[in-house]
């Protein structure tokens, strides 16, 4: 079975709410929909305290070319134009709306029939998937308008679509797979009339095989798209570690998916696009796993964006009392919440509850130089000799050693059995490693 050949571990997959069917969670009395909910920059707001929104109304428009437009998720009342505190615990612009009944855009098609014909050219095609505000919902929410754009001299000659979903515990890939299996795949064929591709390959691990069954009986429909199974090993979804495993190709360092003639989205993108682009709907909502082992309901839910995470957590139960961390996303590259009042973004794939003593890290001693973190690092990094000249902030020799490869998949520090935050020390330094090279780059 096909994988990816360099490093990986397989922590326990706790696919705990797998079989949960996606429950439409009620909508807040409030939100809070930030302004900068994609990699680039944040949009800028279009609507004032006091202004009337529907469902789907453009609040922000996203300016810079790496930027994606926002819309109301409700309608009702703008409260104010304030900072909130997001997932990542910082303050971030956002719009406060006071919810009065679901009134949606007129323009919006609700209807539960597929439409399948796409009479858009590729140029048509990727203005409303800007329109519509699409970014990446694997986590990296880079704008998927922007990535569609093909740069000069490159060529795309085929469509990688990442059902991976190899975080443990997450499921709501899973679920949409399954629930929305033909949708998706019309997304899909969207996609490739953009990029002017022939051929698309779906790759899903095969702890899905309800996901990899529905997918290619759906695809015998379907020109072009190939299914397929892949073993079990995280990190898989990432970029390079799903190209490498679907078709063989290596992504060198420091470039894009398009050297090598690919380009990737998640299944998640491609039902946001197949809505945007044949029902004329933005992307307000998503589905978002609640999980964790002491969760009295663990359930996949779809969700406006801007409901603060503290209403998926009171459907599932309320939080257990051994709660010892939430994090937003898996447990290998998800972060702690600072606030269960942060609201639910694009980029919100899961809200996971871990115990207290799971969330109890273990004693950290001094390296023993087994090179396990080596041996499973998927980018063939070093992530000890990182660690060391992180801290010891030897920035010149941190951008040598090639830091900014590292995809952050937490497989080094899963595996050291000495307790090091290597993960931690590789975030710093490539933050810091990043802010040189960009006041490099203004020179």
């Amino acid at each position: 079975m096909k994988t990816f050949a360099l490093g990986g571990v397989h922590p326990p997959e706790n696919k705990i709410s797998e079989k949960a069917v996606t429950e439409v969670l009620a909508i807040p009395p409030k939100v809070y929909i930030p302004l900068g909910q994609n990699l680039g920059a944040p949009a800028k707001a279009v609507v004032e305290k006091g202004a009337l929104v529907k469902v789907g109304q453009l609040i922000g428009k996203g300016e810079a070319f790496i930027s994606a437009n926002v819309h109301s998720s409700v309608s009702g009342k703008v409260a104010k134009v304030d900072d909130v505190i997001d997932q990542s615990g910082y303050k971030r612009k956002a719009i406060f709306i006071d919810v009065a009944g679901d009134d949606w855009d007129e323009s919006i098609d609700r209807s539960d029939n597929i439409t399948r014909d796409c009479h858009l050219s590729p140029e048509e095609i990727t203005q409303k998937i800007k329109d519509m505000g699409v970014v990446g919902l694997g986590g990296a929410t880079f704008p998927t308008h922007v990535k569609m754009m093909v740069p000069s001299g490159k060529k795309a000659d085929c469509l990688i679509i990442n059902g991976v979903e190899c975080e443990p515990y997450l499921t709501s890939d899973h679920r949409l797979m399954i629930e929305k299996g033909e949708e998706t795949l019309v997304g899909v064929t969207i996609l490739m009339k953009a990029l002017k591709v022939e051929k698309a390959y779906i790759g899903i691990e095969n702890n899905k095989p309800d996901a990899v069954e529905n997918l290619k009986n759906l695809a015998k429909k379907f020109k072009g798209i190939e299914v397929h199974a892949l073993k079990v090993k995280y990190p898989q979804g990432g970029e390079k570690q799903l190209i490498k495993a679907m078709i063989g190709r290596e992504v060198p360092s420091g470039k894009l998916p398009i050297e090598v003639g690919c380009v990737v989205q998640n299944v998640g993108t491609a039902f946001a696009v197949y809505e945007a682009v044949q029902k004329n709907k933005p992307l307000f909502e998503r589905v978002v796993t609640l999980t964790g082992k002491s969760v009295k309901k663990p359930a996949n839910y779809l969700v406006r964006i801007g409901t603060p995470v503290n209403n998926l957590v009171e459907a599932s139960g309320g939080l257990p009392e051994d709660t010892g961390k939430i994090v937003s996303g898996g447990p290998m590259m998800g972060k702690a919440l600072t606030s269960l009042e942060a609201p639910v973004v694009k980029g919100t794939s899961g809200i996971l509850i871990i115990t207290e003593k799971e969330a109890t890290r273990p004693k950290m001693v001094n390296c023993i130089r087994c090179g396990r973190c080596i041996g499973v690092c998927p980018m063939g990094l070093e992530p000890v000799l990182l660690a060391q000249l992180s801290a010891a902030e030897r920035w010149e020799d941190l951008e040598n050693e090639l830091v900014m490869d590292c995809m952050e998949c937490g497989s080094c520090h899963y595996t050291c059995p000495s307790g090091r935050p290597l993960l931690d020390y590789l975030r710093l330094g490539k933050n810091k490693v990043g802010q040189i090279i960009r006041t490099r780059a203004k020179k």
